[in-house]
């Protein structure tokens, strides 16, 4: 009994000692060559300053290439692909929704220098705003008396259509009521005791 405790039991006699100068040793070559990759690797710089994110100031063109056939091989230039292009990020997008969430989202803002975040505006910029605005009159600007007019012109015109429907509806119950009445001989008639049609008078 004694000799199997003893076989299953945990040999704790030996005990294994650390050369603390070979592990020091090791910990130096370790950090010296830690060093050495630092330095090969590029230095991190400070965080990027990017700009607040503005409105584009030009027209997105999605509709030039409408209707048009292309010839597309596999390899032609991204630039030359079927899809929308996109110089700044280098990469093609196949519909024009997609493409412009590519242009409004954060890579290409990223791409753009900007940041997602939008210049809070000051009071007096917000003013100066309206001021523009009121001062720039869009083309083709009417006054309250034009725009009378031209809801009483609407108006009227809306009352001739509403008028040429009935006319015509009219019209048509007129050729459709001739369309059903049934041809009778007149002298069927006569014998039958009608003068005319839809008369019940006897002659």
């Amino acid at each position: 009994m004694a000799a199997s405790n003893n076989g299953l039991g945990v040999d704790n006699t030996f005990r294994k000692k650390f050369d603390r100068e070979e592990y020091l040793e090791r910990a130096r070559e370790r950090e010296k060559q830690e060093a050495e990759g630092r330095g090969k690797s590029k230095a991190k710089g400070p965080p990027v300053q990017r700009k607040p994110l503005k409105h584009r100031d030009y027209e997105v063109d999605l509709e030039s290439r409408l209707g048009k056939t292309q010839v597309v091989t596999p390899v032609a230039p991204l630039s030359q692909q079927a899809g929308y292009y996109c110089s700044v990020c280098e990469c093609v997008v196949k519909d024009s929704a997609n493409y412009l969430d590519h242009i409004n989202g954060k890579k290409h803002q990223r791409a753009l220098g900007m940041s997602m975040r939008v210049e809070r505006a000051s009071l007096k910029q917000v003013q100066e705003r309206f001021e523009q605005l009121k001062k720039r009159k869009p083309p083709g600007s009417f006054s309250e008396q034009d725009l009378d007019e031209r809801i009483i012109k609407q108006q009227e015109e809306e009352e001739e259509r509403k008028r040429q429907r009935r006319e015509r509806k009219k019209e048509k119950k007129k050729e459709k009521a001739a369309e059903e009445e049934p041809e009778i001989d007149p002298d069927v008639a006569a014998m039958m005791g009608f003068g005319g049609f839809g008369s019940s008078k006897k002659s």
